[in-house]
């Protein structure tokens, strides 16, 4: 398959530049490529994503694909696309955060393979801690003039921008310690190939730039396009902030519902850009989904698969078994099975009342618990009312006026829900 990557990221949308040649010189042999990320926080997040991806068909091609924790670089800060310096990371926190890292990515790339095509972690900072400021300014920065960095858009937009307060030295030389991460790479892992969003294009030909003046050798490199909304809104954010990987930072169930209200328009590329999926599959999911586009074929598919891939399948079938509970599919055993936090992700925004568990374990009658103890309804006569209409619904169970909640009642140890019709929900939270 490896003759075919350019060919196969072309089509999927998730070229911007790319160099000549690259794909001459990715089909002559087993090629190694690196991708860098920024080690700033325990997770990645969903914008990081494509870069990911670009390693993981890489690798499906027959390569070797090299993930670098930016260890140094992260302690410095890259000015690309950026308006304002941003603080400086001790060691022990940025391990911490590389150790996380990997287990997320090892659900894209197999570290295991004991041959050629295995993906390696590496971190910058293992090879940057012992080099003095002396030597490295002495043997690397005398071969990039100051006059090619400044000619880079991330170095002119930082110093020229009316809100910005400059740029430091610190971040300036930012794009030589990326440009020798790449000169390393090749001298040390035949690294030949760099990767990453077209913010990184200055880096990245920086790099290519010092294998030439250094080595005398050739580097080709390749980036993709920074994902947007078709709206206009920011991808990768939500009201709450990013859109995390780790399960902790965002639920399986927000991630799940992220995809899957995705617009029709931004559906039709995010298919291919955030899933594996063939092309001949692809082509007749939006085929189906232009015939019927209420059913949202294309945006259920895209949710499943790369639900699956960063959570697993059994996540996935919680995330979709709780995303039908608001639609009427679900059960009493179904909302018993969820975990709290998805529980709380579903109902969010919903009204609640708290009540003393001691009360509930003693029992509480359905009129009083709809009307006096919470006012979800007005007044215990509409609570009546709605009772007789067979309305009412405890834990999605129709209920009568001779109900009484009790413990056995409660979610997780702490939630009844309450329902009136269709939509109208309510949570009493035992304290």
């Amino acid at each position: 398959m490896k003759n075919s990557f350019i060919e196969e990221l072309r089509w999927r949308g998730m070229i911007h530049d790319v160099m000549p040649e690259t794909e001459a010189h990715l089909n002559e042999k087993t090629r190694t490529a690196y991708v860098g990320f920024d080690p700033t926080a325990e997770s990645l997040h969903i914008g990081h994503l494509v870069p990911i991806l670009l390693l993981a068909h890489f690798q499906r091609h027959g390569h070797r694909p090299i993930a670098l924790i930016g260890g140094a670089t992260g302690m410095i800060g890259d000015p690309s696309m950026k308006s304002a310096e941003r603080n400086l990371l001790d060691e022990e926190t940025l391990l911490r955060n590389q150790q996380a890292i990997k287990q997320q990515l090892s659900r894209f790339l197999d570290f295991s393979d004991a041959d050629e095509h295995a993906a390696l972690l590496l971190n910058n900072y293992d090879w940057m801690k012992d080099f003095s400021f002396l030597e490295f300014i002495r043997t690397i920065g005398k071969h990039i003039t100051v006059n090619y960095m400044m000619a880079k858009d991330s170095v002119k937009s930082r110093i020229s921008g009316d809100d910005s307060e400059g740029l430091s030295f610190t971040e300036f030389s930012y794009q030589l310690i990326q440009g020798y991460d790449f000169l390393h790479l090749f001298k040390t892992h035949d690294c030949t190939f760099q990767m990453g969003g077209s913010d990184q294009w200055g880096n990245i030909t920086t790099g290519t730039e010092l294998i030439r003046r250094v080595e005398g050798g050739k580097g080709y490199a390749l980036t993709c396009p920074l994902i947007t909304k078709s709206d206009g809104t920011k991808f990768g954010k939500t009201e709450g902030g990013n859109v995390w990987l780790d399960a902790e930072r965002t639920s399986p169930y927000k991630f799940y519902q992220y995809w899957l209200n995705t617009s029709d328009e931004d559906a039709k590329r995010y298919i291919k850009i955030f899933t594996f999926l063939s092309k001949e599959t692809i082509d007749e999911l939006i085929l189906r989904h232009e015939e019927a586009p209420h059913l949202r074929v294309l945006q259920k598919k895209l949710a499943e698969e790369i639900t699956t891939i960063v959570h697993g399948t059994e996540e996935l079938a919680k995330a979709i078994q709780a995303s039908e509970i608001l639609f009427g599919k679900s059960t009493s055993e179904n909302l018993k099975n969820m975990d709290v936090q998805t529980f709380l992700d579903v109902f969010e925004g919903v009204p609640q009342a708290e009540l003393s568990k001691a009360e509930i374990e003693t029992g509480i009658d359905i009129v009083s618990a709809l009307g006096e103890k919470t006012n979800f309804l007005k007044s215990n006569g509409e609570a009546r009312r709605a009772l007789k209409e067979n309305s009412i619904s405890v834990n999605k169970e129709k209920v009568t006026d001779s109900y009484v909640i009790t413990a056995k009642d409660l979610i997780k140890n702490q939630f009844v829900l309450l329902q009136r019709g269709k939509k109208n929900y309510f949570i009493i939270r035992a304290v």
